[in-house]
């Protein structure tokens, strides 16, 4: 259920439309669906959701709303274990595509609202889901990070994270506005990683725009200048083969058999100063060699290219 404090925020304007103690339920995974062990639902998930209006807009076309139901992993850290949301929604009768939209590692959700925003003045609704220990999942003063040095948080994190989307998928899934059979996620930089390793894991999902990502990532920042500093812990840890076994449940590449049966799109900058080119080069060769759309551009400056790229994830999840 709901904490009183969390339905206490969703409700906190009186004149906003809302629902409330909804329940909805998420079937245990089938043993043979082709999921990774760490990414399975081994129990029927149940929970209760919150949902209230935050904006109406009228010129745009588009509503949005703040959404809350419970994580289906459960952290040490009680704020952690409400999934926050926003969903932006078009203004149309018909049934319609959806996506989930992961942000960067910042994290303050700005490109990916931007993103959704687009994505629902042009027909599909979208759904910003905030990561495990960012924003109102962390602990006021908390200092626990999504991703750290300590590995072991960090890979609970992350199955945590990829388990909270598999679960807003299925949230999307019976939405009455929703297209079920046209699921997809968006993900940038960081965000691209984490949707790479739930479509993978996901059956409703079937289409990903994975924006500056990629995979392979021990073999992609092996000659990385700024992967200097670590080499010499590599190498105390066991080598570049050790520590490809130690990150690969949670490296995209691991998964791009799955991912050749998904609509993907890739896009990468070919100037990329935080994910080399390489690793996006490599995802591309590994799933099958999709769609890519090479920037030219760094990581930063791939901001320049925001409207065509904006165009680049619209078409491809409306299946254009």
């Amino acid at each position: 259920m709901l904490r009183p404090a969390l339905l206490a925020l969703l409700l906190a304007s009186p004149a906003a439309a809302a629902e409330t103690g909804t329940t909805f339920t998420v079937p245990a995974d089938d043993a043979k669906a082709p999921i990774a062990e760490r990414f399975r639902l081994e129990q029927p998930y149940s929970g209760e959701y919150a949902m209230r209006t935050r904006y109406a807009l009228r010129h745009s076309g588009v509503t949005v709303y703040d959404l809350a139901f419970p994580s289906p992993v459960k952290s040490d850290i009680e704020a952690n274990n409400t999934v926050y949301a926003q969903y932006f929604v078009p203004a149309r009768a018909a049934k319609c595509p959806a996506v989930i939209v992961l942000d960067i590692l910042q994290g303050n959700q700005m490109i990916a609202r931007g993103e959704a925003m687009w994505l629902a003045q042009n027909g599909v609704a979208a759904l910003v889901v905030v990561l495990p220990h960012y924003n109102e999942r962390r602990e006021p003063g908390g200092k626990v990070k999504f991703l750290s040095t300590d590995i072991v948080r960090t890979m609970d994190g992350i199955r945590q994270g990829v388990l909270d989307c598999r679960v807003a998928a299925a949230w999307l899934a019976q939405r009455p506005e929703v297209d079920a059979d046209k699921l997809g996620m968006v993900g940038t930089s960081l965000g691209s990683f984490l949707s790479a390793l739930t479509t993978a894991n996901e059956p409703r999902i079937k289409s990903v725009c994975l924006l500056l990502g990629g995979g392979g990532l021990v073999d992609a920042y092996s000659d990385h200048p700024k992967a200097k500093p670590v080499t010499d812990v590599i190498d105390t840890l066991g080598g570049k083969n050790f520590v490809k076994k130690l990150i690969a449940p949670v490296d995209p590449i691991t998964y791009a058999p799955q991912l050749r049966d998904k609509s993907v799109l890739l896009v990468a900058a070919k100037n990329d100063e935080i994910v080399p080119p390489k690793a996006a080069q490599q995802l591309w060769e590994a799933t099958g060699k999709p769609r890519i759309v090479w920037l030219d551009a760094g990581h930063i400056t791939a901001g320049f290219f925001t409207m065509s790229v904006l165009c680049e994830i619209r078409d491809h999840v409306r299946g254009k």
